[in-house]
């Protein structure tokens, strides 16, 4: 027989009998509906890491409606297009195009203009907020494996290169040799990292022209009181020494621009090769980086420990050096441990090596000089990110995160990913999941070669293709000219 039991509005026959949804029942429901329409399943393997506030819809403006090409899923999108081997646009638009397939939703089109649009709108001030969230976390990490219970900040430059554009060329100009259109764009680029856990704390942006030390001095916030500076000779400066002992920071660099102190003229001999020695301020000149109101500021002289290093490796270049330093308690401070901890100091050659040849940010891809900072900064993200899951999986297996492989740990993690993707995992097959992706990082360990030495030169002959030397336009109809017997087509 027909049921012919009128229905009132607001009720369903089939559910009178069921009991209501419960506030959190249906903040579940309503967290499951939108995450089906999100592609930050990714963020699931960072967890509370990025911080979900600066990726929140807006209530109006940019980002207020909730299309694919949403502010979360274009962060996570430009994420994983750094994250990816290939990098490229048109590989996260057939990422989006995949997922909408799955969801039932309208695939977006094959171009990378409405993506690329996206991403532009991404705001600056917001992938800041979020580096700096990921900077914080890890330092609340850090304890662990801390030199003599200190922080080791240690610094260095390197140079990017971006494309040629008029934009880029402005800002970051090429190297004053080549001609106009045979170069590309130079950035300097000096940052700050932990020794301890190879997190970047702090960077700065430059051009070509642009000495390290300037950009170090944009970043003293990022010291805090009991940190050691650790940095090339680059850093070498009375100023700058005198500013982070005032600052509570010990400074350990390699000696430059004054000769070595001899042990007649020291203060006191504190062992061989170890002196306790004091430097004058320099002379007022032009041509320092700081102004004269600031060279009166500084202390007459200032205490330091003078350390010559003989290094015996074969094939090594430098035969000797001076290491000079504000931690003058030779008790504390042994010459050797000083020695091993700025031997340490290449590490970062090692983490930027991870961040532009692992992660490909050597060569940078956007058009626009605004474009090409977000690019750096979300990099960087990634970094930090893949250093936290490193720093995890250590703790987790009670090893130390600076052997553990970064290129292993993004290769692991591509492969896993697709796993912990899948939106039918209970809470606890994740967890197991997640620990056997901490194992799996925490096997992909790096050889201890001490004292390795290989010949800077390669093997690989480039392609026999000769060098720009005009632009590509004037060069293109020299070629048509030649091919026509001297006439344009």
């Amino acid at each position: 027989m027909k049921n012919t039991t009128p229905l009132l509005p607001g009720f369903h026959l089939q559910t009178l009998r069921r009991r209501p949804l419960s506030a959190s029942q249906k903040l579940a429901a309503k967290q499951k509906r939108i995450r089906d329409k999100s592609i930050s399943q990714l963020g699931d393997c960072f967890g509370s890491f990025i911080p979900s506030s600066e990726l929140d819809r807006a209530p109006t403006g940019t980002f207020s409606r909730r299309r694919l090409f949403s502010k979360e899923n274009t962060f996570w999108g430009f994420f994983s297009q750094v994250l990816d081997a290939d990098s490229g646009c048109k590989e996260v638009v057939s990422k989006f195009q995949a997922f909408a397939a799955a969801k039932d939703i309208t695939a977006p089109s094959s171009s990378t203009a409405a993506y690329c649009n996206a991403r532009s709108k991404l705001e600056l001030t917001s992938l800041e907020n979020i580096l700096r969230h990921t900077t914080h976390d890890l330092q609340q990490h850090e304890n662990a494996g801390r030199w003599k219970d200190r922080r080791v900040v240690v610094v260095d430059g390197t140079g990017l290169s971006a494309p040629d554009t008029v934009d880029n060329q402005h800002i970051w100009p090429q190297h004053g040799l080549q001609k106009t259109g045979c170069g590309f764009p130079q950035l300097r680029l000096c940052a700050c990292f932990c020794l301890q856990t190879g997190t970047l704390l702090s960077h700065r942006i430059g051009n070509r022209k642009n000495h390290e030390l300037p950009l170090l001095r944009q970043q003293w916030e990022t010291f805090k009181s009991g940190d050691i500076f650790l940095g090339d000779k680059a850093f070498c400066s009375y100023y700058d020494i005198a500013k982070f002992k005032d600052q509570g920071v010990d400074s350990v660099i390699t000696l430059a621009y004054r000769k070595p102190v001899e042990s007649s003229k020291a203060i006191k001999v504190l062992g061989k090769n170890d002196l306790l020695i004091k430097w004058p301020k320099p002379r007022w000149n032009k041509i320092l980086s700081y102004t004269r109101e600031e060279w009166l500021a500084l202390p007459d002289e200032i205490t330091l420990r003078q350390i010559k290093v003989t290094v015996n490796t074969p094939g090594f270049r430098v035969k000797e050096f001076y290491i000079v330093t504000t931690l003058t308690d030779a008790n504390r401070y042994s010459a050797e441990e000083l020695a091993e901890l700025y031997y340490q100091r290449w590490d970062v050659e090692l983490f930027f090596r991870d961040i532009k040849t692992t992660l490909g940010m050597d060569i940078l891809r956007c058009k626009s000089p605004n474009m090409v900072r977000k690019e750096i900064i979300m990099h960087f993200i990634v970094y930090n990110c893949i250093r936290r899951l490193m720093l995890e999986a250590a703790v987790q297996q009670k090893i130390s995160p600076r052997r553990i492989s970064v290129k292993g740990s993004i290769q692991a993690l591509r492969q896993w990913q697709p796993l912990l993707n899948k939106a039918d995992l209970t809470p606890p097959e994740r967890r197991r999941l997640v620990t056997l992706l901490y194992e799996t990082i925490a096997k992909s360990t790096l050889c201890e070669r001490p004292g390795r030495s290989e010949p800077r030169c390669v093997k690989r002959r480039p392609k026999p293709f000769r060098l720009l030397t005009a632009p590509r336009y004037v060069l293109r109809e020299t070629s048509l000219r030649d091919k026509h017997g001297g006439k344009r087509a």
